[in-house]
């Protein structure tokens, strides 16, 4: 990982773009301190199954039912 300030982030991003898609991390910081981190792109999983996880929760009968008083002074706050 590389560590860059904002200055010279802006001034060679296209340079700082290469090496992330070399497989190098970049890490923007202000005043000594990161603010942002650049990395390669990774797609993720785009072949998504419809309903893979039906059956591993159910819905409560009294999901719809008020609040206990205790719980709702919670909120009131």
């Amino acid at each position: 990982m590389i560590d860059v300030n904002i200055h010279e982030a802006k001034t060679h991003l296209s340079r700082l773009l290469q090496r992330v898609a070399a497989g190098e991390e970049v890490r923007i910081g202000k005043a000594g301190k990161p603010v942002a981190r650049i990395v390669p792109w990774r797609a993720g999983n785009q072949n998504r199954t419809p309903g893979q996880d039906r059956g591993l929760f159910t819905v409560p009968e009294n999901f719809d039912a008020p609040l206990p008083p205790d719980v709702l002074r919670g909120f009131e706050k």
